[in-house]
């Protein structure tokens, strides 16, 4: 546990933050100075590329990949946008990484704008984030006065200027197309695609979307190599390290940085000091409130994008939230529809009204108002609403719910004949 080697909480100190002068001590902006001054643009996102960074917001996509889609040679205005809108919940491992380290994110923004060869970067902020809102202000003027934002960064011509944006709140704007709409100010519902992003954005102009913990790697990567990063993985496929955030029925809650593929049962024994009260592991979401759940039977499951999905979930935010043998896994769909259900934009009927319908249903079966007729419906709900909705919100909800049908109906049905929620 120990061994493993810690990139972007190498500087981490409990309580505190690193600002600019021992942000500079760590090593900080290194791999700024080494992208402008040994290489090309081009060469800074093949480099990327070769090191298998995939998005840390929750999809996963290969982010040398995405940048490559940008039309970097292209004159005029383009933007780069860091999603810190972190508001699923069990998530919030960007908050950590923004309370220790502010300088990181900014450093890896300047490496990918200037890949990209944006001039104009918007950081764009939970609103509830005041603490990591000040930390990321104080570091924008630092970097500024230390010449690293700015006109003609290092003498290298290539200029870059940050802006901080507070998201008004809302679940929804954590969709790159509705963070966009939101930016420009307008009513944050998701855009149809394509045009993708990189095509026409902000303001309808090139822009690159990425999460706070993917940009926040960029540096260590232009420093260290791709071989190096694909090397701190446990598993063939896998590359880098990631945040770890540890919620729910567990001794200890802590966010840590680990090796992509460590196993599950090692993040919940070692990291979080096992299930609370001396109670036995029932299930977990494994990365977020839109992954579906896993089982005691997944505990020796490498945490990683490959093999989560061939087990029907996703590594997501990789923010496990842990529920012990006492809960009602119904209950915990319910409350997690909910949320989707009170987030959704409206923009859609699949998510306006169905998951509306899903809570009506799982509230009729918790309560012990269920009848066998129910569970049918709600099968049907999930077949109508996955893959048919205008973003991936209402997709998202319906993770939860398509594991309680497949791995906890024995619990679904038990609510039915009893006419009564078991577990109260």
């Amino acid at each position: 546990m120990s061994g493993y080697p810690r990139v972007l909480f190498k500087n981490r100190r409990p309580g505190e933050t690193l600002f600019l002068d021992d942000y500079l001590a760590a090593g900080g902006y290194a791999g700024l100075r080494k992208a402008l001054k040994t290489m090309t643009p081009a060469e800074v996102t093949a480099t990327v590329k070769a090191a298998g960074l995939r998005g840390r917001g929750g999809a996963g996509f290969v982010t040398g990949l995405k940048w490559s889609f940008f039309p970097a040679d292209q004159p005029g205005e383009k933007y780069l946008v860091c999603n810190g809108d972190e508001m699923e919940p069990g998530t919030y491992k960007d908050r950590q990484l923004l309370l220790a380290d502010p300088h990181q994110l900014i450093e890896g923004m300047l490496i990918a704008a200037y890949a990209l060869q944006a001039p104009v970067g918007y950081i764009f902020l939970r609103y509830a984030y005041e603490d990591c809102a000040r930390n990321v202000e104080r570091a924008l003027g630092e970097a500024r006065r230390a010449g690293f934002l700015g006109t003609n960064i290092l003498g290298s011509g290539f200029s870059c200027e940050l802006h901080l944006h507070r998201s008004a709140g809302r679940y929804i704007l954590g969709e790159e197309t509705a963070l966009l709409n939101g930016l420009e100010g307008r009513r944050p519902n998701p855009r149809s695609k394509p045009p993708f992003p990189a095509q026409k954005g902000l303001f309808g102009k090139p822009t690159t979307v990425n999460n706070v913990e993917t940009l926040a790697n960029v540096p260590h990567i232009i420093v260290h190599g791709a071989d190096w990063y694909q090397g701190l993985a446990l598993t063939e496929k896998g590359a880098g390290t990631k945040l770890f955030g540890l919620s729910g029925h567990l001794n200890h809650t802590p966010c840590v940085e680990l090796p992509l593929g460590v196993p599950l049962g090692e993040i919940i024994s070692d990291h979080g000091g096992g299930v609370w009260q001396g109670r036995n592991f029932k299930a977990c979401l494994p990365g977020g409130a839109s992954t579906p759940f896993l089982t005691r039977a997944h505990w020796d499951l490498p945490m990683d994008f490959d093999t989560l999905a061939a087990a029907h979930s996703r590594l997501g935010t990789a923010c496990v939230t842990v529920f012990d043998e006492g809960t009602c896994m119904v209950a915990a769909t319910l409350n997690l529809n909910r949320f989707f259900q009170r987030e959704s934009c409206g923009w859609c009927t699949p998510c306006r009204d169905g998951l509306a319908m899903v809570s009506w249903l799982l509230e009729k079966i918790e309560s012990g108002r269920g009848t066998p007729d129910d569970i049918p419906m709600l099968q049907d709900q999930l077949r109508n609403i996955s893959g048919r909705s205008f973003c991936a919100l209402a997709e998202g909800a319906m993770g939860p719910v398509e594991a309680l049908l497949r791995l906890f109906m024995d619990e679904v049905e038990d609510h039915v004949k009893k006419g009564r929620c078991p577990f109260n």
